[in-house]
């Protein structure tokens, strides 16, 4: 089955929630409001690893985040938008924070080593790779997602810190920091086809090596 580019479409602004509580109507905090929306998201998480994407419904994370489904409905219109921002938000958390020390190709390697391998065994994702693997297709085929761009803004500044510290091979930043995301997604993707003729581990460190030969500047 394939899927439609307005079908998992890309995540709003988390930043701009709705003004009014579906449960009194009276306006909430700011503090609140993401107190709802990272609840809401969180009973999202819950139900895609138990159920896949497919067969969660809006009114089940409604229930599980305590909230009802019209204050779910105020700040997503539907369970794919839920799933968008869900997806966004867990990329975010899976990228980790750069190291201190060495160069900034060496930096920058060690933030796509850790990055891959918490995406590689997150729960969320490792349940759409098995349930729901079309759902990905939007994302690394059709268009770049929010989740991608979202990587790419670390990316590309690492990317041009190398140009500075002459650790990182001549080139446009952004095309070199697309083609390690491209790199990378692949084999987090693929991973599972090719398990019987490499361990994820061991894939995962060719893919470092083979980043950080792609970003050294030649001999």
């Amino acid at each position: 089955m394939s899927i439609r580019n307005d079908e998992f479409p890309a995540p709003r602004d988390s930043g701009r929630l709705a003004q009014q509580s579906g449960q009194s109507g009276a306006p909430e905090s700011p503090e609140g409001a993401r107190s709802i929306d990272d609840q809401i998201l969180d009973a999202a998480r819950t139900c895609v690893v138990e159920f896949g994407v497919r067969r969660t419904t809006l009114a089940e994370i409604a229930r599980r985040a305590g909230v009802s489904r019209p204050t779910v409905y105020r700040r997503w219109p539907d369970t794919g938008a839920i799933v968008a921002d869900l997806l966004t938000r867990e990329i975010g958390h899976a990228t980790p924070q750069p190291p201190s020390g060495g160069t900034a190709r060496d930096r920058l390697v060690q933030v796509v080593d850790g990055m891959t391998e918490t995406v590689r065994t997150h729960p969320l994702f490792v349940k759409i790779l098995r349930s729901d693997p079309e759902l990905l297709v939007t994302y690394i085929v059709d268009r770049l997602g929010t989740s991608q761009r979202a990587i790419l803004d670390h990316l590309v500044p690492a990317v041009r810190a190398g140009h500075d510290d002459g650790s990182i091979r001549a080139g446009d930043p952004v095309a070199i920091a697309v083609t390690v995301l491209l790199m990378s997604q692949s084999a987090v993707q693929s991973a599972g086809m090719v398990s019987e003729l490499v361990a994820p581990e061991a894939l995962l460190a060719e893919l470092v090596a083979a980043v950080d030969a792609y970003l050294t500047p030649p001999a």
